[in-house]
């Protein structure tokens, strides 16, 4: 009995050609395969004759209007539909099982507006497939909530239970807009800030910096004069700034994209207060890791050692 000469060459054709082949077998129409795999009809016949060409076997017996399978068509046809159903099935539980994976970060106001949210974009491009969920909250005890993955917090790294890593430190100093300092150049003298427009920020975290303490910081006794505006939440002081309003106090790093962008300028470059808090990345030993999570806390982590450093004045 002669032997079979041996397959050669790619014996898999490739998977377009398939997906094509049963997109217009089921609907037995080159044109209806079209609009089902959104591709023109000239590509689904193509990848249909470049099958039958691989296989060196008629697939189709083609109409005017229509088609429908041979005898070799209908063979493969029943493999081809038990295998790329078998590849959907796969897929889709790959991609559910990766959405459940949501990373949720919690994060006061002033961090997750002013420093997380303009590197979201950037996260978002490199990491298309993963999905963050970002709480903003100035109160402690929703950051901390046990439905947190990632917190970040200000403090000076004490937080019982939770794993803390420095982000970034402390460092506040004036800032106003470019038109504010123009228009009133006197803001550039630490003695005369007191009589400017200050903008204050009225939060209930008593050891939140004021305009007082960091006056006091800096050796300047004058009472603040009373043309000062105040708003319940950081964001919305440096937004004032920005417009113009007055002058805000800016933290380090939350403002540091507008003043990069000139937005916001310092007034008084050599002026600023340094203390013994920080910014702090928080998680709990205790809460069960999985790779889009670690992907998240490496790329904080990484933000973090790429910041510009302020020295301690």
């Amino acid at each position: 009995m002669p032997r079979k000469a041996p397959v050669t060459g790619k014996i898999l054709p490739p998977l377009d050609y398939l997906v094509a082949f049963e997109a217009a077998a089921k609907a037995q129409s080159f044109a209806q395969a079209s609009k089902v795999l959104n591709i023109s009809e000239t590509a689904i016949s193509r990848k249909v004759r470049l099958l039958e060409q691989h296989y060196d076997v008629p697939l189709f017996v083609r109409g005017h209007r229509s088609v429908s399978l041979t005898q070799q068509g209908a063979i493969l046809l029943a493999t081809v539909e038990r295998s790329l159903d078998l590849m959907r099935e796969v897929s889709r539980d790959m991609l559910a099982k990766h959405q459940a994976n949501t990373v949720s970060i919690s994060a006061t106001n002033s961090v997750a507006s002013l420093w997380l949210m303009p590197q979201l974009r950037k996260f978002n491009k490199s990491n298309g497939r993963i999905r963050i969920s970002l709480v903003s909250s100035d109160s402690d005890a929703e950051c901390l909530s046990e439905a947190m993955d990632l917190t970040i917090l200000r403090g000076e790294g004490d937080w019982p239970g939770y794993e803390a890593r420095l982000l970034f430190g402390e460092t506040v100093f004036p800032v106003c807009s470019p038109e504010y300092l123009k228009n009133n150049p006197d803001a550039s003298n630490l003695e005369n800030l007191p009589k400017l427009d200050l903008i204050e920020v009225t939060s209930s975290h008593a050891e939140w910096m004021t305009w007082r303490t960091w006056l006091d910081g800096n050796g300047v006794t004058t009472a603040v004069t009373e043309r000062a505006v105040a708003f319940n939440t950081y964001p919305l002081s440096v937004q004032a700034a920005v417009d113009g309003l007055g002058i805000a106090l800016g933290w380090a790093h939350l403002v540091d994209p507008l003043l990069e962008s000139g937005a916001l300028v310092r007034p008084i470059p050599d002026a600023s207060v340094r203390t013994q808090s920080g910014y702090y990345l928080l998680q709990t030993p205790s809460h069960k890791t999985f790779p889009e999570r670690r992907i998240v806390e490496d790329w904080l982590l990484g933000l973090s050692a790429g910041r510009k450093r302020y020295a301690r004045i």
